[in-house]
């Protein structure tokens, strides 16, 4: 097929993430304010969206606690740099077995599993303009754990998103994901056209090379929104293969600690080297403002 390269591309840094990589860079944000601060350096370098987890601010340890979602909702939202917010709505369903030869009961100390209503908690408080809907269960590499969306949860998950008025980035992690996520349009629980998030190399999902890359890429329908992102060294790659291939990108501290070999990055810098990459494709780095009339946003303060 020919290629279709993206003249009009916005950046999304990742800005923390839940994975364990709290004391693997001091560079990674722990406090709402460490967070905050971290987005709208992103925003300054060129990122129009921060995707953002929060963090138990004395351990790093990943979180749900809704007044750290406030407190970093606000930040940003008061900061002087203007930026797309969008909030994980991926944590509460990780579930981990026990022993092979005796897998219940669950670990209760690993599993994380909540309802629907609660998984969707913080983005009614905050009302960000996006958050994500990881749109199957797979297995999950980083720990021995099952990353568990049912249809019916995503259903409900996916309808409360839409009542509520923030745009559902669609995480697929597979091909199976993006069907699922065509059927939920189908169904009317989201609104089409749909915003994607391909997310390759994360084991033991789609695998990051450039074929598995397209065929994810032709699973997504000619009029929805998508960008990509590569772990770690695929990173920058996959900033240059998203744009020739038509889509955004995504870079960050949640999928890359390096900016260089024995170099830790900083979000904005990632942020920048990946401006550079697009601009050197001959395309565009565009800003929050065209992302919102791209996407059909509407910024809108927290419930008072």
């Amino acid at each position: 097929m020919p290629l279709e390269m993206n003249r009009e591309v916005f950046i999304t840094c990742a800005v923390t993430g839940s994975g364990g990589t709290q004391d693997r860079s001091p560079h990674v944000p722990r406090s709402p304010q460490q967070i905050a601060d971290s987005a709208i350096a992103a925003a300054k370098a060129g990122a129009a969206v921060v995707h953002c987890h929060v963090r138990d601010p004395e351990t790093g340890v990943p979180s749900r606690d809704l007044a750290l979602y406030r407190e970093l909702t606000d930040r940003v939202r008061d900061a002087d740099t203007d930026v797309v917010l969008n909030l994980t709505a991926g944590m509460g369903g990780d579930m981990v077995f026990g022993t092979s030869e005796a897998p219940f009961p669950l670990n209760d100390a690993a599993t994380d599993m909540i309802g629907a209503t609660e998984r969707v908690a913080h983005v009614a408080e905050c009302l960000p303009e996006i958050c994500t809907l990881d749109c199957g269960t797979m297995n999950f590499a980083e720990a021995d754990y099952v990353m568990t969306n049912t249809p019916g949860m995503l259903t409900a998950m996916g309808q409360m998103m839409t009542d509520l008025g923030v745009k559902p980035e669609i995480e697929a992690f597979d091909t199976g994901h993006l069907w699922y996520a065509k059927q939920l349009v189908n169904d009317g629980v989201l609104d089409s056209p749909a915003l994607v998030q391909l997310c390759m190399g994360v084991p033991w999902g789609a695998p990051d090379d450039l074929n598995t890359f397209m065929a994810m890429v032709n699973n997504v329908p000619d009029d929805w929104t998508f960008s990509a992102f590569g772990l770690g060294r695929s990173q920058m790659p996959f900033v240059a293969a998203s744009v020739l291939a038509g889509g955004n990108v995504r870079v960050g501290l949640e999928d890359n600690l390096m900016l260089d070999r024995g170099v830790l990055a900083e979000n904005w810098q990632l942020v920048e080297r990946a401006g550079t990459i697009i601009e050197n494709l001959g395309a565009r780095v565009i800003g929050p403002d065209e992302v919102r009339k791209k996407l059909g946003l509407t910024k809108r303060a927290p419930k008072s």
